[in-house]
């Protein structure tokens, strides 16, 4: 193979430049590096960055994210399913369904103590954010004391809170707010032209309304979706352009690979292609450059090599523990090891912590949170794994 001769610039930058003088066409997705934070994408524009070279792709997508954040240290959430089963919704992928035959019994929802036993274990195994999910449909205003008194306990441990309880009223979340809820999850799922393919029971209108609310009150929204449903790769890309024009970026954007579970309509889907998984978290990092893109179900079906160009293509979380609520997850111990052979670090937090005259658990006074250690954490069950609905799920 020909020497490629290093120009002053591309040795700063790492690149390679041909011998020839004259200068190589521009490739399309690479205009789009320095696009930053936009909300007013086209089709034609995201449609052009999924479709790139992947390679070129790649590379945008890892130049985007260097920008933005540590391109080797990864968010480590936990999650726990507070109330299991009997969810009144149909979505297609969730063994939470009331309508599908899983085999999954409805649960009440989890006392106070207990929820915040799980906690404290994930918090001293180096957890930094604690997800709460109830199969709902939204929750009722007999549950909120509960629900309030969650939040405010997993907070005062020091790590962040995330919740997913399905639609939300504006009440609901501003109630949430003042207990100090960091995260909201509510996933919009695919593509508003496949979404009524997947759900029935709840209208897209109705996700973007609970965003809307949450945002509203003050609480950082955690939104995504999930692949491998039967969409097309259209589907894809429409869902991220929703998201990514929303007024305001999800923070934090879970990609969940669809999980077939037993007993649901879409256990027969056939497997996603590992590039267009990758493709997905790619586009995505470029599209909301400042967001948090979660690795999120699926990873027990993905290799260690295809989570390792994941995080290459900018995503940064995952959640640690064997069991994403019904859905199995890799264990600690193999997310550390892959973690040890990437050089990667699990991210540290510094979170907001009520002032010692304030009772407002969201008051400004700030302390970091130890890293991610190598002890195993608890295995939990119920939900789907899949993240979308108030069923908990891969927030």
């Amino acid at each position: 193979m020909a020497r490629l001769d290093q120009t002053p610039a591309n040795q700063a930058e790492g690149l390679a430049t041909p011998p020839s003088a004259a200068a190589p066409a521009a490739l399309p997705v690479a205009g789009f590096i320095n696009a930053g934070v936009r909300h007013d994408w086209t089709r034609e524009e995201a449609q052009t960055i999924y479709d790139a070279p992947f390679n070129d792709l790649l590379f945008a997508a890892q130049s985007v994210h260097r920008r933005h954040f540590d391109p080797n240290q990864v968010e480590l959430a936990r999650l726990l399913s507070i109330k299991t089963g009997g969810c009144p919704e149909d979505c297609g992928y969730c063994s939470q369904s009331a309508h599908h035959e899983s085999g999954l019994k409805a649960s009440k929802l989890m006392e106070v103590e207990r929820v915040l036993a799980e906690a404290r274990k994930a918090r001293d195994a180096g957890a930094t954010r604690y997800c709460m999910g109830a199969a709902w449909r939204n929750p009722k205003t007999r549950d909120m004391d509960a629900v309030v008194a969650m939040v405010q306990g997993v907070r005062a441990m020091g790590m962040e809170t995330c919740m997913t309880l399905g639609m939300l009223t504006p009440d609901d979340a501003a109630r949430l707010a003042d207990a100090g809820l960091d995260y909201y999850n509510h996933n919009i799922d695919t593509s508003p032209a496949y979404y009524s393919k997947v759900i029935t029971t709840r209208a897209f209108s109705d996700r973007l309304q609970t965003l809307e609310n949450v945002r509203n009150a003050g609480i950082k929204v955690c939104c995504g979706g999930i692949v491998g449903m039967g969409e097309e790769a259209e589907d894809r890309v429409g869902m991220l352009l929703t998201l990514a024009n929303l007024p305001a970026h999800p923070e934090s954007v879970p990609v969940n690979m669809l999980i077939p579970i037993p007993g649901t309509p879409l256990e027969n889907a056939p497997p996603l292609d590992p590039i267009a998984f990758v493709r997905t978290v790619a586009t995505a990092r470029i599209m909301m450059p400042e967001s948090v893109v979660r690795l999120s179900a699926g990873r027990t079906a993905m290799s260690d090599e295809m989570q390792a160009l994941c995080f290459f293509a900018g995503a940064n979380s995952i959640f640690a523990g064997d069991t994403l609520l019904t859905a199995d997850n890799p264990e600690q111990d193999s997310d550390m090891a892959l973690f040890r052979r990437l050089g990667v670090r699990a991210a540290r937090l510094t979170l907001e912590e009520p002032a010692q005259d304030c009772d407002h658990h969201h008051a400004p006074a700030r302390r970091d949170v130890l890293d991610l250690g190598s002890a195993p954490l608890p295995a939990e069950s119920g939900g789907c794994g899949c993240g979308s609905c108030g069923c908990g799920a891969a927030a």
